[in-house]
C-alpha cells in the first residue's frame, strides 16, 4: 500500500532502526554520571549533537535535543522573546507558518504582546520586501519556515534572514520540512526541526540558537540541555534521529532529483486528467517530493477515504476533512481553492509504478465523488433565462455551495448576477477560487440574516 504523506511523517529510516536498537542497549544509562554506563553513554550524546550540528550548520554547542519539533518552536518562541524583552513585545511571522509557530503567537498576544503576519503570494512564498516592512523598531523577533508543510513551496530565507540582519532582529526558521533534503541557507538566528518528518523516531526535535542571541529559557530551569530542555534525554531516539537524518542527507542529492520528476509528473498529469483542478504552490521554488491540488466540486473528506479504500495514504487541506470545519489557513492565506484539497508528498525510494497507478485511479475517484455529490458536468444556459438568482446553501458544508453555484449560473445571463447564501466559512475561499478558474467576476460578500452573501456576476 503505497503511503504519500511523509510530510506528515516519514517511515522510520532502516538507519534510525538499527540505531535505535543498538542505543537501547549501550544507551540506557544517566548521560550526567561519571561511572562506566554513564560515560558511555555521554560519548553517544555528545557524537548524536555533532552530527546533528553538521547537518544544520552550526556548533554543537548551539543546538539541544527537545521532546518534539513542536516543543523546539515553543521553546525557541519563548526564549528568544524573552531574551530580548527589553527591545520590544513585537513578533513577525508569515501566513502560512506551521501551526506551532501560530499558536506561540497567540500566546504571546494574550500576555501583552503584539505579532504581525506577513501576507504571502498566491505560490505561497513571501514577497522579502513585505516582510521587511513588518520589521518595527520593537520587533523582538521574527518567524519563517524553510518550507510550507502543505504546498511545498520554499520561502526566500535567505534573503528575509539578510533583512532581518540589516535590521537587527533575529530570525527563528522552523526547518521541519527541509532539513533532511539540506541545511538552511542565509544568516538565521535559531532553528528548529522534528526527527520524524526525516525518517527518524518520534519524540525528538531540534532547536538551533546560535551564539550572540540573547536567549531566557522559560518555566522551571533544567540541568540538561543547557537549561533549555528539562528532563532526561531520550538517549536510544536521540541517537537514531542523528544517525537517520546524516543517511537521509547522503541519499538527499539522488533521491531529489528522482522524486522531483515524479512530482512533476503528478502535476502535469493530474491537470491533465482531471479536469477543475488547481495545482497549487510554487511550480519551481519547492520541495522535491510535495504536491497539492484542489478539485472543483469534491469533498475532501470522501476524496481521501476513497483514495485510502484504493491503497493510497494521502492528506488534505480541506475544511471538509478537518475537525475545526474551516480551510487550512495555508490555503485561505494563498487565496486558492480549498475544496477537494490533496496533498501528496512522497517517502524517499517511491516507486515509479506506484505513482504511475495513483494517476491511473485519481480521475476515476474524483469523478465518482463528483457524480455522488450531483456535481454538474456541465453549466448549459437556459432558453429563457432569468435577471438575478439567489442560491440557499445555508447549513451545507463544501463543496454543495460550488455546486450550487456551478449548477445556475447558466440560468442567468452574462452580466446578471447569482447570490450564494452560505454560512461555511470554507465558502468565502472556495467562491471566488471557482470565478477564478472559471473567468466569472467575484463581486464581492454582503451580509446576510444567517451566514453571508457572496454574489457572483456572469461574464460568459
Amino acid at each position: 500500500m503505497p503511503y504519500f504523506d511523509t510530510a506528515s511523517a516519514a517511515p522510520l529510516h532502516p538507519v534510525a532502526r538499527q540505531a535505535l536498537l543498538a542505543a537501547l542497549d549501550e544507551g540506557w544509562a544517566d548521560p550526567a554520571r561519571l561511572y562506566r554506563e554513564g560515560r558511555r553513554a555521554r560519548l553517544l550524546l555528545d557524537a548524536a549533537r555533532e552530527a546533528a550540528a553538521e547537518a544544520v550548520g552550526c556548533r554543537p554547542d548551539e543546538l539541544v535535543f527537545t521532546s518534539s519539533g513542536t516543543t523546539a518552536v515553543h521553546a525557541g518562541i519563548a526564549g528568544a522573546l524573552s531574551g530580548r524583552r527589553r527591545v520590544g513585545r513585537h513578533l513577525a511571522l508569515s501566513a502560512v507558518e506551521h501551526s506551532s509557530v501560530l499558536h506561540s503567537a497567540a500566546a504571546h498576544e494574550a500576555a501583552g504582546g503584539s505579532f504581525t503576519e506577513v501576507p504571502v503570494e498566491r505560490s505561497g512564498a513571501v514577497d522579502p520586501a513585505a516582510y521587511a516592512g513588518a520589521l518595527r523598531a520593537d520587533t523582538a523577533l521574527a518567524c519563517l519556515q524553510s518550507a510550507n508543510h502543505e504546498v511545498g513551496t520554499e520561502q526566500p530565507v535567505a534573503e528575509v534572514s539578510a533583512l532581518c540582519a540589516e535590521a537587527g532582529v533575529p530570525l527563528l526558521v522552523d526547518a521541519a520540512q527541509s532539513l533532511g533534503w539540506g541545511p538552511v541557507a542565509g544568516r538565521w538566528s535559531l532553528l528548529t526541526a522534528s526527527a520524524h518528518k526525516w525518517g527518524g523516531p518520534a519524540g525528538v526535535g531540534l532547536l538551533a540558537v546560535r551564539k550572540g542571541v540573547r536567549f531566557a529559557p522559560q518555566g522551571p530551569a533544567g540541568e540538561r540541555e543547557s537549561g533549555r530542555a528539562p528532563g532526561f534525554e531520550n538517549l536510544p531516539a536521540i541517537v537514531a534521529a542523528a544517525a537517520s537524518l546524516r543517511a537521509v542527507r547522503d541519499e538527499a542529492a539522488a533521491e531529489a532529483v528522482r522524486l522531483r520528476a515524479l512530482v512533476g509528473r503528478i502535476r502535469s498529469v493530474v491537470a491533465e486528467r482531471v479536469g477543475d483542478v488547481e495545482v497549487v504552490g510554487d511550480p519551481e521554488r519547492r520541495l522535491p517530493h510535495l504536491v497539492t491540488f484542489s478539485c472543483l466540486y469534491v469533498d475532501g473528506e470522501t476524496l481521501l477515504h476513497e483514495l485510502d479504500r484504493h491503497g493510497f495514504s494521502v492528506s488534505s487541506g480541506s475544511s471538509c476533512t478537518s475537525s475545526t470545519l474551516e480551510p487550512s489557513h495555508v490555503l485561505k492565506a494563498m487565496g486558492v481553492l480549498s475544496e477537494g484539497n490533496v496533498r501528496v508528498s512522497l517517502p524517499m525510494g517511491t516507486a515509479g509504478a506506484d505513482v504511475d497507478r495513483f494517476l491511473d485511479v485519481l480521475p476515476g475517484v474524483v469523478a465518482e465523488v463528483r457524480e455522488r455529490l450531483g456535481a454538474p458536468v456541465s453549466a448549459p444556459p437556459s432558453p429563457a433565462p432569468v435577471a438575478s438568482l439567489v442560491v440557499d446553501a445555508l447549513g451545507r458544508r463544501c463543496p454543495i455551495p460550488v455546486i450550487e453555484l456551478a449548477k445556475v449560473i447558466g440560468e442567468v445571463p452574462v452580466g446578471a448576477t447569482v447570490t450564494v447564501l452560505a454560512d461555511d466559512e470554507a465558502a468565502r475561499l472556495d467562491i471566488p477560487a471557482w470565478c477564478e478558474m472559471r473567468e466569472q467576476e467575484y463581486v464581492g460578500e454582503e451580509p446576510a440574516d444567517r451566514g453571508s452573501a457572496y454574489v457572483v456576476r456572469r461574464l460568459s
